[in-house]
């Protein structure tokens, strides 16, 4: 399911992540500025910015949990545990 992030999201998923702004803002391929002003609500921020820090965050292992009566949230991907070779 594809959610558009919230900005309260973004900084969610960067804190379960220990992930700082520049290093989102450089492997989603945006301008620091557009990171920061997002999070903080400064200014609208293109939609396809916002899809490119939210598959920068899915990629490092972030779920987003769409408005479901409970409110938007963030979770850490579950790491799929690889069998043993033999």
């Amino acid at each position: 399911m594809l959610i558009v992030m919230a900005p309260s999201q973004c900084r969610g998923a960067r804190a379960l992540l220990a992930m700082t702004q520049p290093r989102l803002a450089t492997i989603a391929s945006v301008g620091l500025s557009t990171v920061v002003d997002f999070e903080r609500e400064r200014r609208s921020v293109s939609e396809e910015a916002i899809w490119k820090m939210q598959r920068a965050l899915e990629n490092a292992g972030i779920d987003f949990i769409p408005e479901n009566g409970g409110g938007p949230g963030v979770r850490l991907r579950k790491p799929i545990k690889q069998r043993p070779q033999r």
